[in-house]
């Protein structure tokens, strides 16, 4: 699985640690900063990560900023793109599961490394799966793009 990570001035720290922890089983790029530098804003980051995933360059993403509020909402106006701010296990497992989510929003001044990684580890091994209950919903979700002239 290719995965970026990548956090804004207050998750760079806590973005890294998540790569070098995934990085033994998982294909990782850590995309915190362009050759250029790190954005000013972090909204830009999380566009240049998520579209990445909308792509295909990517099929994951973890993006950690202070509270993981605002890559969440960032990300998820990239088209296609189903991103979960999580901050325990279980919403971890669901958003696999049941959304369909390929992005993931961290707070690194709202949770420890440790619960990170446990969330992370949740999030990566589950599948969602195409002819399952939530197929449905992460269909109904995906109309929304054309609705509203984002896809």
């Amino acid at each position: 699985m290719k995965l970026a990570v990548a956090g804004d001035s207050a998750g760079k720290g806590m973005a890294h640690d998540l790569a070098v922890y995934l990085a033994d089983r998982y294909d990782v790029t850590e995309a915190s900063e362009t050759p250029e530098g790190a954005e000013k804003f972090y909204a830009d980051m999380a566009d240049r990560v998520a579209s990445g995933v909308a792509d295909g360059t990517f099929d994951k993403a973890i993006l950690v900023c202070g509270t993981g509020i605002g890559v969440c909402i960032s990300a998820n106006k990239v088209p296609g793109i189903r991103a979960a701010h999580l901050h325990d296990c279980y919403s971890a497992e669901r958003a696999a599961l049941s959304n369909n989510a390929q992005v993931v929003t961290l707070g690194a001044r709202c949770i420890g490394l440790e619960l990170a990684k446990k969330i992370v580890d949740t999030f990566l091994v589950e599948t969602f799966d195409e002819a399952g209950r939530s197929a449905g919903n992460v269909d109904a979700i995906n109309k929304l793009d054309v609705k509203y002239g984002k896809a």
